[in-house]
């Protein structure tokens, strides 16, 4: 008898539940701590920080490939380290600019345009996403040519999953557009948010980002633009630039918040990528004083557990750069000619300094733009003091070695007695202003790959390694990523017809 009142109980229960206990049901199921969207903010922020490579293989594709053809650093190994160390196709590392760029950075930028394009409100950080769009678009474009543009990052709000590739002259057409208007737009007068992660709602600062990048977007028309180069150089110097290092678009970090870069070569790359000779020696031939700031050698060091602060030093005069051309085998042939131990004995980038976990990472400089800037008055495309612009971006990249790190800071003696040695000649202007400026990106692999197929500088050697699968003497782009043979073949197809082989050799419109 008690088991049958039990049961009828439960089942009087479960009618309630069924009928009129059903009340406020709906309200008790609706998730009131999970956020359903996102304020547009701090889906800006999100895509400023995707744009490091917040994954340690992402940082991958400047590892093995954009460091190694600028012959800035090297690995010798191979496997899932080569690129182009030996100028070779690995398919593994030619993907993550593509994969991080689409799936992260604009998904995240072109959600806030959309969130903020229709708010009257929300005038700057809608023109602030454009600048952002406009960055990470010529990221895409300059490492793998036609690129989708105009119907790209659309999943979410046309429905596009397919988008067409775009030809890199109309791409560039509209990234100057953009940026042009954009930046224009800009106006201190009107709400900001100080929760802005590049620069804290500062318009003015974000004004002359948007300028200097419309510089060097400008600048890379050098060779098959000039006129719109010319025209767009003079807007973006009418505008207004970046004044100091302070104006400079820098992701900041923390203990809490990682330099993904140093992350991957404080760990598990740590023993497996060096300094390349060519750029240890530029600077220690000139007696550059980054060197220091740059640098460090384990010297003697016979094995990656031998790589240890007994050994260290920062002495200039003892870096010794790992040659170009060799793999982790041939690479002993070098020890006695050197001086070396092993090759755990070359210099590297120093993980107390420039690779900190704490060291900022920098989208666009002060420096950098001096030295543009510099170029632009040499091609008279703008008005000033070539040498003064030349000397202000060292001297600019010299003092931002104290952002890194204060043991990095170099003297302002230092800097004078560098400046007076190495004045502008104007004869050699544009391979010294861009040999410069190779110097002043280090660590920004994006636009160094980029500069130096536009510039032609520094004048680096051809990398000897003998199982080379280029043609010609550098690596000229990037392939596009398997995954769109399976995606979105028929508009890759489409693009390969126009643009060339899907191959390291292919140039881009602008690299001609």
């Amino acid at each position: 008898m008690k088991n049958i009142k039990t049961y009828l109980l439960g089942m009087l229960t479960v009618i309630c539940m069924l009928s009129s206990c059903d009340k406020g049901f709906d309200e008790l199921n609706v998730n009131r701590v999970d956020p359903t969207t996102l304020d547009a903010q701090f889906i800006m922020n999100r895509a400023i920080i995707e744009a490091t490579y917040p994954d340690n293989f992402a940082t991958l594709q400047m590892l093995t490939y954009n460091f190694g053809i600028v012959q800035q650093i090297i690995t010798p190994f191979g496997s899932s380290l080569s690129g182009g160390n030996y100028n070779i196709f690995n398919p593994g590392n030619t993907t993550p600019v593509w994969t991080n760029f689409y799936r992260n950075v604009l998904k995240q930028t072109v959600d806030a345009v959309q969130k903020t394009k229709d708010d009257n409100n929300r005038t700057n950080l809608y023109n602030e996403a454009r600048i952002w769009k406009a960055y990470a678009f010529m990221i895409l474009t300059d490492t793998y040519g036609d690129i989708p543009y105009t119907e790209a990052a659309q999943g979410f709000i046309s429905g596009t999953i397919q988008p067409k590739y775009d030809k890199q002259e109309l791409i560039y057409k509209d990234i100057l557009k953009e940026l042009d208007e954009a930046t224009a737009a800009l106006d201190a007068s009107k709400p900001t948010s100080s929760g802005d992660i590049l620069y804290g709602g500062d318009i003015i600062k974000w004004k002359r980002f948007g300028n200097s990048l419309l510089l060097r977007a400008a600048m890379r028309l050098t060779k098959v633009a000039p006129d719109v180069a010319k025209t767009y150089v003079a807007k973006a110097v009418a505008g207004g630039l970046m004044q100091s290092n302070s104006d400079n678009a820098a992701l900041r970090h923390t203990s809490l918040f990682n330099n993904w870069i140093a992350v991957h070569l404080t760990a598990r790359e740590k023993a497996n990528f060096y300094l390349a000779q060519p750029f240890v020696d530029y600077l220690k031939n000139n007696n550059d004083p980054r060197l220091r700031s740059i640098a460090y050698r384990h010297v003697g060091a016979k094995s990656g557990a031998e790589q240890a602060a007994p050994r260290t030093t920062s002495d200039p005069a003892l870096q010794i750069g790992m040659p170009m051309g060799y793999d982790d085998v041939s690479i002993k042939n070098t020890f006695a000619t050197y001086g070396v131990a092993s090759l755990y004995d070359y210099s590297q980038v120093n993980l107390n300094t420039i690779l900190k976990v704490t060291s900022p990472e920098y989208h666009v400089t002060y420096s950098q733009t001096q030295l543009l800037l510099a170029e632009a008055v040499v091609r008279g495309w703008a008005t000033g003091d070539a040498n003064q612009l030349f000397q202000s971006g060292i001297r600019a990249h010299m003092q931002q070695m104290a952002e890194y790190d204060a043991s990095a800071a170099i003297s302002e003696p230092a800097i004078q007695t560098y400046l007076t040695a190495n004045p502008l000649n104007m004869s050699t202007a544009y391979e010294q202003i861009n040999t410069q400026y190779w110097v002043a990106s280090f660590m920004n692999g994006p636009e160094l790959f980029a500069n130096f197929r536009r510039s032609g500088y520094p004048a680096l050697t051809k990398n000897p390694y003998p199982g080379s699968e280029i043609t010609g003497d550098f690596i000229r782009r990037l392939p596009y990523p398997d995954s769109e043979i399976i995606t979105n073949s028929a508009n890759l197809n489409a693009a390969i017809a126009v643009q060339g082989k899907n191959d390291l050799n292919t140039r881009v419109w602008w690299d001609k």
